[in-house]
C-alpha cells in the first residue's frame, strides 16, 4: 500500500505563483511514475502534468504548458508542482497520483486533495 500525503495550495491572485508538493510513502524502496491532476467544480477530474520515475522526461496538458512545472524533490518520495502566471480558471482541487504507467492517465493511488482558488 502506499500513501501520498500533500501540502501546499490556497488562495491567491491571478498572476501569482504557488508550489504544490506531494510525499509518498509506504514501499520507499520503489520509484514510481507521478503524476498530478485537478477537478474543478462542476467538472470531471482532468490530467494536468506527469513525471517519471527518474525524474528525466515530464509531459504536460496544453493548458497548463509554459506556465507549471513538475520536479522531483532530493527524495524519491517527493515530488512538486510548481504553478506560475496562474488564472482564475486554474482553481481547483489539485491531486498528486501515483501513475501506472508514465505515458498514461491511470492511478493507482491519490492523495487526498488540496484546494487551489485564483482570485482575478
Amino acid at each position: 500500500q502506499v500513501q501520498l500525503v500533500q501540502s501546499g495550495g490556497g488562495l491567491l491572485q491571478a498572476g501569482g505563483s504557488l508550489r504544490l508538493s506531494c510525499t509518498t510513502s509506504g514501499r520507499t524502496s520503489i520509484w514510481y511514475n507521478m503524476g498530478w491532476f485537478r477537478q474543478a467544480p462542476g467538472k470531471e477530474r482532468e490530467f494536468v502534468a506527469a513525471i517519471n520515475w527518474r525524474g528525466t522526461d515530464t509531459r504536460y496538458a496544453d493548458f497548463v504548458l509554459g506556465r507549471f512545472i513538475i520536479t522531483r524533490g532530493n527524495s524519491q518520495n517527493l515530488v512538486y508542482l510548481h504553478m506560475n502566471s496562474l488564472k482564475p480558471e486554474d482553481t481547483a482541487v489539485y491531486y498528486c497520483a501515483v501513475l501506472r504507467t508514465y505515458a498514461g492517465n491511470e492511478a493507482s493511488y491519490w492523495g487526498q486533495g488540496t484546494q487551489v482558488t485564483v482570485s482575478s
